[in-house]
């Protein structure tokens, strides 16, 4: 039988701990949120393997080292209002409730919303809160937020996004350009927002937040 707590343990030890992970409340969410129940049932022996675990719809529970690494960069503090961006099934946006004191997860497929609502439920994360909207619009209704994390690579990061940041406010995501990807961090100061590359990290993209194919002549 699969033993999962034993999984969750390696998971924190081999995959996050030794990739320079060492925010002690970090490592105790991620071994104390339980990875398999925000998986189809299905995949819940591969939800504590080094692997992009599909949920369906074009999206992924993303690996827990790249993961780690970012929520750790973005910094999150116990009074910070958070914005996750495409919360998928909810675990960022639990684990993000662990560290922070409110967070409102965007996701606009119906299907995940109601997992994602399901999830949270069962793991007692009662200070996150998931709606439907436009992400790439945000929900500039409820913030200026201190941190905003977005839960899959972008091609480019929308400008909304960087409005939404509180001032001294972090934005966590993951980028891509062609093979090449990244964890990276934008900081909003005094209404400008400058960018650090963290880690190397290939992440799927958003659905919609691809690169648009140029058109060729056949």
């Amino acid at each position: 039988m699969f033993d999962v707590e034993a999984a969750r343990r390696a998971m924190v030890e081999s995959q996050i701990r030794v990739n320079d992970v060492t925010d002690r409340r970090i490592l105790a969410a991620f071994g104390d949120l339980p990875r398999e129940l925000f998986v189809p049932k299905a995949q819940a022996n591969t939800a504590y393997g080094e692997r992009d675990v599909p949920l369906g719809h074009g999206r992924f529970l993303i690996k827990a080292r790249a993961l780690a690494k970012l929520v750790q960069a973005i910094d999150v503090q116990p009074g910070d209002l958070v914005l996750n961006i495409g919360a998928a099934s909810g675990y960022s946006a639990a684990l993000l409730g662990a560290l922070a004191e409110t967070v409102v997860g965007m996701e606009p497929e119906a299907h995940l919303r109601e997992k994602a609502e399901q999830n949270l439920a069962l793991v007692r994360a009662d200070n996150v809160a998931v709606i439907d909207g436009d992400l790439r619009a945000g929900a500039p209704e409820q913030g200026p937020f201190n941190v905003i994390f977005v839960d899959a690579s972008v091609a480019s990061v929308p400008s909304t996004w960087i409005d939404q940041l509180a001032e001294n406010g972090r934005l966590g995501v993951f980028e891509r350009n062609g093979s090449a990807g990244h964890g990276v961090v934008y900081v909003r100061s005094h209404g400008t927002a400058g960018r650090r590359v963290v880690f190397d990290a290939n992440v799927p993209f958003l659905p919609g937040f691809a690169p648009e194919k140029a058109f060729s002549f056949g």
